[in-house]
Formats: C-alpha cells, structure tokens, sequence
C-alpha cells in the first residue's frame, strides 16, 4: 500500500527562472541520456522520481520498468506533468512536497537536483527513504563544490552545493548506507564555474547549448568511463534504506 499524504512546504527559488532553466537543460539530449543511465541499473520494477520536473528523465527510464510514478512540488509544472503522461497507464503524477510522512514499497527512488532545494535535506532524506522498499536503492544527483554557489543557484533556490564528504555526512545522518558516492561531469564543472560563477550567466537553450552537449558532453563522457575524477559538476550518490 502506498500514501502520498503531503504536508504544507515553501518551494524556495523563482519558480520562473527555474522553468527557464529546465527548458533550456531539455535542449541537452547527450547530457539526459549520459545521466539518466546512472540511475537505469537501480531502477526495478516501480520506481519513483522526485522532482520529475517536464518529465525529461522519466521518458528516458520508461522503457525499464513496469510502472513509473512521477512527482513534483510546483503545482503548474504537475500540470505539464500529468498531460505529458495521460495516455500512458504505466506512469502516475502525484503532488509531492518534501519532508512529508508520506510512505511507499517503490522498488528505487531517483531525484536529480532537488535536495539543494530543501532547507532540512536530512529530514527529505528520510521522507526519501520512506518511499522505497527496505534495502532499496536511492539514487541522487545534487549541484557540487559550495566554491561553485553562484547567482544562478541562488536564484533558483539552492540552499547549499555539496562535497562528497558533506553529501555522505548527510545521508549517514539520515539513517542510508552509502553504497556509492562520486563526482561526475567534471567539465561541465569548469564551464559552470567560469560561466555562471564568474560571470554571473544563467544556462540558456540555443545553439550554444547544443553544441556544448554535442561537443564536449560526449567527451566528459568518455573519459569518465575510464576515470573518476577528483571534482565534478555534480555529486553522484547510491544510498540504501537499511533492511
């Protein structure tokens, strides 16, 4: 049985910009495919998203699973949600809003850059664990290095940018085992830091967005499959719900 109770919670940032930049970063096919393959191997049978966004990733892991529920905190971007999956039964959008009692038997849970956003990330990852079955997995993507906080993160709503170290204290403090924990994307870290830290620039869709992704996301790509780099864009991380 599942509850999707949820709990009153204030969605930090400008909700404008932070769509703007989801539909910039929809432009970045090589990057969704590069990362939504992270989370593939852990997905299961019924898995869930929080923070499914436009839904981008959820289309790339759709061919993996059985079911799919698809979440999100921002009442007009679940609208966008729920229309972009009416036909298909396998997927269900739901309202959720971290930390919340909210609970679940999903077989793993995926978030991609949502704990940044969540003042109390140790409770959000409890509610997190609350969601999957025991010994599930968890996996999440969250902004790296606080040296790299720019204006851009700010004004989306970003609470903090997280080390390995800092992001494992947290999810040890929440009760999850870590299973793996890794910088990646460590030349997207270099552009971001030059163009959004020094700069002041926020990510926009367009050609420069398509040959960045076309260029240099397949190459950070490659040498990534044979290395892990000491820093990155983001952090990777493979947490369990303790059985």
């Amino acid at each position: 049985m599942t509850s999707y109770a949820t709990e009153p919670s204030l969605l930090t940032g400008d909700q404008k910009i932070q769509a703007a930049v989801l539909e910039s970063l929809a432009e970045a096919v090589n990057h969704r495919t590069w990362f939504a393959g992270m989370a593939t191997p852990y997905l299961g049978a019924h898995p869930i998203e929080v923070g499914s966004g436009l839904g981008d990733y959820a289309l790339e892991w759709l061919p993996y699973v059985d079911r799919f529920t698809a979440t999100e905190a921002d009442p007009e971007r679940l609208v966008d949600l729920k229309q972009r999956f009416a036909d298909d039964p396998r997927v269900e959008a739901r309202e959720l809003l971290l930390p919340t009692d909210s609970y679940g038997d999903h077989t793993a849970l995926v978030s991609y850059n949502v704990l940044e956003h969540i003042e109390d990330d140790v409770a959000a990852l409890r509610s997190m664990a609350r969601l999957v079955q025991p010994g599930a997995p968890m996996v999440l993507v969250v902004p790296a290095f606080p040296i790299a906080m720019s204006k851009v993160d700010v004004a989306t709503g970003h609470w903090r940018r997280y080390t390995r170290r800092t992001l494992t204290e947290v999810a040890t403090a929440a009760g999850l085992t870590v299973e793996r924990m890794e910088y990646v994307n460590s030349l997207g870290f270099i552009c971001y830091f030059i163009t959004a830290r020094l700069l002041g620039m926020s990510p926009k869709g367009g050609v420069m967005m398509r040959v960045y992704d076309s260029l240099v996301t397949p190459i950070t790509r490659r040498l990534e499959s044979r290395l892990r780099p000491p820093f990155g864009q983001s952090v990777l991380a493979v947490l369990r719900r303790p059985t």
